[in-house]
């Protein structure tokens, strides 16, 4: 889809000045898209993984919908949009990033980004719209500190849906409360027919049968990715039968968020989880993380008392019907 911006609008509503021409994403626009969303995320954690960022919601599955739409003024890329069909149900869309250079906000080029990107959607199929996180994905929703991207989203009709949140484990140390050793607690599980252990590629078809029949089919595509990927990795825990009982992943998203993690109802309590959350965490200080994110959080208490886990990122969801 290739549309030049009609009437050019700032986010206010009032006529703006830019200049531009939203077409299709192409790979020769991707250098730039890089360079441009390090420039346009204000978050230094945000900044610094832009090309992760760009490469996850490049990487869906294959068949599933995605729109890639740049904003062009002369001949420089000044704005992105990602959006995608939802994995599980395509008669909602999801808009996955809009970033638009910082120097060139407030003239209507995100807001063009957008409605391009609700049309497309639309036309796919989408009866809804979502600013929410859909796999893969770079946030759960607009990070509250993101306020320009909150004002467009408002300004075009979307409403808030719910709130999620990220947490932070501080690995800065040698003696943090994540980085606990594991060895005792492994002891015990294998004194119990409980063996934990890294996953492999050849673990994969029981580990997403596992998942997808205890969890979803989201968690089972996110550990597909973590296994085997440079910056990710799964831990496992399973009976010397073979039985899967539990998962841990990192790097799905980026290389420095853990998730997603679950273990079998019937063993919750055994320490399994807790086992396989800080053999994660292990691997991300050792690949030089030393803060970690825990994304889109459940059970805040959890990860609270396990690894000294605290809530630093909130994020707005928002919703829109066409």
């Amino acid at each position: 889809m290739t549309d030049e911006i009609p009437a050019p609008v700032r986010a206010d509503g009032r006529p703006g000045a830019a200049e531009a021409l939203v077409r299709e994403m192409t790979e020769a626009d991707l250098p730039a898209t890089v360079l441009l969303c390090s420039q346009a995320l204000d978050l230094p954690e945000d900044a610094a993984e832009a090309a992760q960022i760009v490469a996850r919601l490049r990487s869906v599955p294959e068949g599933r919908r995605t729109v890639a739409l740049v904003a062009v003024d002369d001949a420089a890329v000044v704005g992105v949009v990602f959006a995608s069909l939802n994995h599980q149900d395509p008669t909602v869309g999801h808009v996955d990033l809009v970033a638009v250079h910082p120097r060139l906000r407030r003239r209507g080029i995100g807001r063009a980004l957008l409605v391009a990107a609700e049309t497309a959607l639309a036309t796919a199929g989408a009866g809804e719209v979502h600013i929410a996180g859909n796999m893969p994905y770079a946030w759960p929703g607009i990070d509250v500190r993101y306020t320009p991207a909150v004002c467009t989203a408002l300004a075009l009709g979307y409403q808030h849906d719910k709130t999620a949140w990220n947490m932070t484990v501080d690995l800065s140390t040698p003696d943090a409360l994540g980085l606990r050793d594991t060895t005792p607690d492994e002891r015990r599980l294998a004194a119990g027919g409980v063996v934990v252990r890294r996953a492999t590629r050849d673990d994969l078809p029981a580990l997403t049968e596992f998942i997808t029949a205890t969890f979803s089919t989201g968690w089972a595509w996110e550990v597909e990715q973590s296994i085997g990927r440079s910056g990710a990795g799964c831990h496992l825990a399973a009976r010397e039968t073979g039985e899967i009982l539990g998962f841990a992943a990192y790097g799905a998203q980026r290389s420095s968020w853990f998730g997603p993690t679950g273990t079998a109802p019937a063993t919750r309590g055994s320490g399994i989880g807790g086992v396989l959350l800080r053999r994660c965490l292990a691997d991300q200080r050792a690949a030089g993380h030393t803060r970690v994110q825990i994304g889109w959080v459940g059970p805040v208490p959890y990860y609270s008392r396990t690894v000294g886990a605290y809530i630093e990122r909130v994020f707005f969801l928002y919703r829109k019907v066409l």
